[in-house]
């Protein structure tokens, strides 16, 4: 069986992370560019002021794109590059940066996949109060309508959101993201439905605005938990330690999902969470509730759990010499089979793999090529996951792999290669390596051609 006949091949990309041209065109001021002045925050002081410099490039990226053969191509908007203060005046210069950008891929039959936010909150709203600001949904939405309006003549598929755990948790939480805060737990959750709130107004900005018919979802991160063996044991056990929530922090799929596909918060962290839950307003669930046409996810690794002799839950600790990237991420290649199994099968959503990937330890070689046969090896066989994910019967739509370009990877800076493309970020040269190449002929093959 594998993949069906209409499956979404593509690549996805951050605005921080690839498009420089930081102080360009009027762009406003973001919490990355707060956090990349901070001494000490970003390895070696790197910025991401350059980065791959798409912004001034992105005719030639494109080109790159169809190169690839890519059906779609995932980027995210700079908030700050539209609405440099992120409300009221509008960056005219920006907007038509993602104009053309999208006349550019719809120019090579490349479908453009718009994520509205990806984690470069403005500087100004940030003062503000940011995600903590009452009106911080309104912001949102009122953003979101612009775009709208701007692009959705062109752009049908939307996606609000992009790992809200992560930058709650990191960047509000523990502060090695931006915008570097240590909040409280009760501040984080309050942060969190408000995203949540903002998630929903956003799509009902969508759907109010589209010019053409919308399909909107959102990308979440999970690192999902995966059965020992095909024993029923395994399997229900692995399915429940994907949506309990257990712990007081952020790293939850089932806390962020359910508020929207069930109007509620699931029990258990209600239960945990106690005094430091948020105040929920009586429309709220109703505004976050706002039906979605697909659940995106973002997978690297996770864990792997079994039935004890007791038959309570027991992780199964990683193998000596587990092979890893070189972010240290475990390569657990069933998390692409569970992780998008478990997700359609509670939400009953289709399913697109919004992100997965790897960083490598990737030199250009004498003979001008990137050899990166670990690259291919890790997609490979976390394709063959998905494919067994569709063949159980899970309504898998579509991959995105992370990423198109070597970027600017957050607190990391340059330091982790995630790309198909490598980049010299002196010259800006661009190149190949052997895994786009590998890439191109999988998807001219639809994936028939992993085994």
């Amino acid at each position: 069986m594998g993949f069906r006949e209409d499956f979404v091949w593509g690549a996805a990309t951050a605005a921080y992370q690839i498009e420089g041209a930081a102080f360009q065109d009027g762009r406003g001021y973001s919490v990355w560019d707060m956090l990349c002045r901070k001494q000490g925050a970003i390895w070696n002081a790197q910025t991401g002021d350059v980065a791959c410099d798409h912004y001034n490039r992105f005719e030639g990226d494109v080109e790159l794109m169809h190169q690839l053969g890519l059906g779609a191509y995932r980027f995210s908007i700079s908030w700050s590059r539209v609405l440099p203060q992120g409300w009221g005046e509008v960056n005219e210069k920006g907007i038509s940066f993602y104009d053309r950008l999208v006349d550019q891929l719809l120019a090579k039959n490349i479908t453009p996949w718009a994520t509205l936010f990806h984690w470069d909150y403005p500087y100004a709203l940030y003062k503000k109060g940011s995600w903590l600001n009452p009106d911080s949904p309104k912001w949102f939405a009122d953003y979101a309508a612009m775009m709208t309006d701007v692009l959705s003549d062109r752009v049908q598929h939307w996606m609000t959101f992009n790992e809200p755990q992560v930058f709650i948790q990191m960047g509000y939480g523990d502060g090695v993201h931006a915008p570097g805060d240590k909040l409280g737990f009760r501040e984080l959750l309050q942060v969190s439905h408000n995203v949540l709130l903002s998630h929903g107004h956003a799509v009902q900005a969508i759907r109010a605005g589209a010019k053409l018919p919308p399909q909107v979802g959102f990308a979440w991160q999970s690192a999902p938990t995966v059965p020992a063996s095909e024993d029923e044991d395994d399997i229900a056990l692995a399915r429940e330690a994907n949506f309990v929530v257990k712990n007081r922090n952020m790293w939850s799929t089932s806390w962020f999902a359910d508020p929207i596909f069930f109007k509620q918060y699931p029990e258990e962290g209600v239960a945990l969470y106690g005094a430091d839950m948020p105040h929920i307003g009586p429309d709220d669930f109703d505004i976050i509730g706002q039906p979605v046409d697909f659940f995106g996810i973002n997978i690297y690794f996770g864990n792997t759990v079994r039935a004890g002799a007791d038959g309570k839950p027991e992780d199964v600790p990683y193998g000596l010499g587990q092979p890893r990237t070189t972010f240290d991420w475990p390569i657990v290649e069933d998390t692409l089979r569970w992780g998008p199994y478990f997700m359609w099968e509670r939400y009953k959503v289709p399913v697109y793999v919004t992100e997965n990937g790897m960083a490598n330890i990737d030199i250009v070689t004498p003979d001008g090529r990137v050899h990166d046969p670990q690259r291919i090896e890790y997609t490979r066989r976390y394709l063959n996951a998905l494919k067994r994910a569709s063949d159980d019967g899970a309504d898998i739509r579509g991959y995105f792999h992370w990423s198109l370009m070597d970027n600017f990877e957050w607190a990391e800076g340059f330091k982790q290669r995630f790309g198909l493309i490598y980049v010299d970020y002196t010259t800006q040269q661009r190149i190949l390596k052997d895994a786009a190449y590998w890439y191109r002929d999988v998807i001219k093959a639809n994936g028939n051609n992993l085994e």
